[in-house]
């Protein structure tokens, strides 16, 4: 990371050069094209997709310090600096030297395609070579995994509710001695579908992190492969993925074929930022607290083509919402508020929640002083602002403030109503809840059955850590604004309430007393 800002009398921000089709034009009014000329430069070609620990990463890091320095903040990082470094360590599969083979027990073998068919998560102890018969156990229960020793395990990828976790499933297939293990998408998860292809196949975790054990190989599937994998056996690929989108039982049987992988693995260390800017409070007492912004500057980069693009932009996830804090920090102008205002626009947020993680283990100002977490990302202004999904609402006294001010604007906020996707704890204010500081994010919400569903649903499909993820894409930038203003608004509503946000006694992510 260079520990410097750009050069004095550089611009602040410009639109990409690269990308020439800026969509400034389009918009009336000024602070909402304001907002979107930091997001375009955030997210122009020339940013590189803001990749975690990539040169694209560092240059917006730089300008979203300087957009701080200009705005008044002081620098809350490491040693008097804007940035707060993150030591990572990564292992990856290369395209080149990575293949997969589907060996039938008969004779014959069938590749499949590394990204758009299967994919794997590397580990540091990784094999090179893999080869192991095949057997599938439903949704990969400890009873379900009698004879499971030395087999790659297909397991049904369920994310429903009263069934196998993820984490249960990979737990469970290792403690009964598989080879590996295969999870098949479940095409029946319509409410945030599996997509293909991906974009690579990383794992990226903090350089100092001690390993936990042997690593079990993890791999996922599409449904059109296992599909491929049944072929001839006399089993109905698309009626097992049915009975398990239906929650029904899953019969237990062996494949007549072996799963045989060469793997390429490559690994690196480098360190990626945290930019963390300071609004310094006014009140003598409340000023030594402070309210926490939070949102992500990385993005996925360079990945596998998608309709011939491979540069994954991250306009909307979450270049925009960087965007926003900028704006907030700007529209003050060096004014504070009673408490004062940690701008923490976080690093590594798609590999894990690595920046936010750190910082909470390693805070730059007291942790105990954060008062409350209003978090920016998974929004999508594609429709008319109606209804808010509001993650964490009922769980402090957040919810009620988000509540009093969506109230005038005609604004619904409801709680998350599909939890089955975990939202809750895949973004940035998930480690600081677990902290014990009370927390907020927000979704555009929509009915079922209406337009904006649609357009929800559409997104997630085509754009979700996709390519289309750009400045070119469908927006509605009267629910932008009508998003920016109320978030403007909570911020100062929180930072300048007498009482600190407290936890609801119902929660059950309320600190247990000491």
């Amino acid at each position: 990371m260079l520990r410097t800002l750009l050069a004095a009398g550089a611009a602040l921000f410009c639109a990409s050069s690269v990308h020439a089709q800026s969509r400034l034009g389009e918009i009336k009014d000024p602070e909402t094209r304001a907002w979107w000329a930091i997001t375009e430069a955030l997210s122009g070609d020339d940013m590189e997709g803001r990749d975690t620990g990539a040169p694209g990463y560092d240059r917006a890091a730089n300008l979203v310090a300087q957009h701080f320095a200009k705005a008044g903040l002081k620098p809350a990082g490491d040693n008097g600096t804007w940035f707060q470094e993150v030591a990572l360590h990564e292992v990856a599969l290369a395209k080149a030297g990575t293949s997969f083979t589907l060996v039938h027990d008969g004779g014959g073998e069938v590749p499949l395609r590394f990204l758009h068919d299967i994919s794997f998560r590397p580990a540091d102890d990784t094999p090179a070579r893999l080869d192991a018969p095949l057997t599938f156990r439903g949704y990969c229960a400890p009873d379900a995994l009698d004879g499971a020793a030395g087999k790659i395990v297909i397991c049904f990828n369920t994310r429903r509710q009263g069934l196998t976790t993820g984490a249960q499933r990979v737990r469970a297939v290792q403690a009964a001695g598989a080879a590996g293990i295969v999870q098949v998408d479940d095409p029946g998860f319509t409410i945030e579908p599996f997509r293909w292809p991906q974009a690579y196949a990383r794992s990226v975790g903090f350089a100092d992190a001690k390993p936990a054990g042997p690593t079990l190989p993890a791999m996922s599937l599409s449904a059109a492969a296992f599909e491929t994998l049944l072929a001839g056996t006399g089993r109905d690929a698309k009626a097992i993925l049915a009975q398990g989108g239906a929650k029904q039982p899953l019969e237990s049987f062996d494949i007549p074929a072996r799963l045989r992988a060469t793997l390429s693995v490559t690994t690196r260390d480098y360190r990626s930022s945290n930019v963390l800017a300071l609004l310094s409070g006014t009140d003598p007492k409340l000023g030594a607290e402070h309210v926490v912004l939070t949102a992500h500057l990385d993005g996925y980069g360079y990945g596998e083509p998608v309709g011939g693009d491979s540069l994954y932009n991250g306009t909307l996830d979450d270049a925009a919402y960087v965007a926003l804090l900028v704006r907030v920090a700007e529209q003050r102008a060096g004014k504070g508020h009673r408490r004062g205002v940690l701008f923490a626009v976080v690093t590594g947020e798609e590999k894990g929640l690595l920046g936010s993680n750190w910082y909470v283990k390693h805070p730059t100002l007291p942790l105990k002083d954060a008062v409350a977490v209003l978090n920016l990302d998974q929004l999508r202004p594609l429709y008319p602002l109606k209804i808010l999904t509001t993650l964490a609402v009922d769980d402090t006294s957040l919810g009620a403030t988000a509540r009093k001010l969506a109230a005038p604007m005609g604004v619904e906020v409801r709680p998350d109503l599909e939890p089955e996707r975990g939202l809750l704890s895949r973004t940035d204010h998930w480690p600081f809840m677990q902290a014990g500081v009370p927390a907020i994010s927000f979704i555009f919400g929509f009915d079922p059955g209406t337009e904006a569903e649609a357009r929800y649903r559409e997104w997630y499909q085509t754009r979700y850590h996709r390519p289309q993820d750009d400045i070119g894409q469908p927006m509605d930038f009267q629910a932008a604004r009508d998003f920016n203003a109320f978030y403007a608004r909570l911020v100062a509503k929180v930072a300048n309430a007498p009482e600190r946000p407290t936890w609801n006694p119902a929660s059950p992510f309320k600190p247990k007393a000491p």
